[in-house]
C-alpha cells in the first residue's frame, strides 16, 4: 500500500502557515482547527517547514511565553522529512518512527499535495488487518 491510498481516504487538504506568521497566530490555528501541525509553505506551495505543538511546547519550556511573539521561522523545523503519493506506507511508518515525528508533508513536484499523520498511518494500517481477518475468516468457511 502506499501513501496515495491514505490521500484517497482522507483527502489533500493541509492546513498552511506563512513563515512570518507570529507563533501565538499559530498556536490559535492549531487549537481552532484541533491539529497537531501546521505545514510552513513559501510561495507556490512550496515546503519551508513544519511547526508542531511539540515545537512550540519545547520552545515555550526554553525561552518562556515571550516565544508567542516570535516568527514561526525561529521554532519551525526547517529540515522537514517529506514523502511522495508512491512511497509505501510501511517505509513512512519506519521513517516517523526513526525520527520521533508523527507529521509527513506529502510532495509532488516539489509543491505541498497532502499531510501525513501518524494516526492516518496506524489507521489505514488498522483497517487493512480488519480486511485480511475478514479475508481469512470467509476463506476458512470456505475450505
Amino acid at each position: 500500500m502506499t501513501v496515495q491510498a491514505i490521500l484517497t481516504t482522507k483527502g489533500s487538504e493541509v492546513f498552511t502557515i506563512e513563515p512570518n506568521t507570529n507563533v501565538a497566530a499559530a498556536v490559535k490555528v492549531l487549537a481552532e482547527r484541533r491539529i497537531g501541525a501546521l505545514v510552513v509553505t513559501g510561495p507556490d506551495r512550496r515546503v519551508v517547514g513544519i511547526v508542531s505543538e511539540r515545537d512550540i511546547v519545547k520552545e515555550l519550556g526554553a525561552r518562556g511565553p515571550a516565544v508567542l511573539e516570535l516568527p514561526l521561522t525561529e521554532v519551525m523545523t526547517r529540515k522537514v522529512r517529506t514523502c511522495s503519493p508512491s512511497d509505501t506506507i510501511s517505509s513512512i511508518m519506519e521513517q516517523m518512527t526513526d525520527g520521533k515525528f508523527r507529521h509527513v508533508p506529502v510532495v509532488e513536484q516539489g509543491r505541498l499535495a497532502g499531510l501525513v499523520s501518524i494516526g492516518d498511518v496506524v489507521k489505514h494500517r488498522l483497517e487493512e488487518m480488519e480486511r485480511e481477518q475478514a479475508a481469512l475468516r470467509d476463506y476458512i468457511q470456505t475450505a
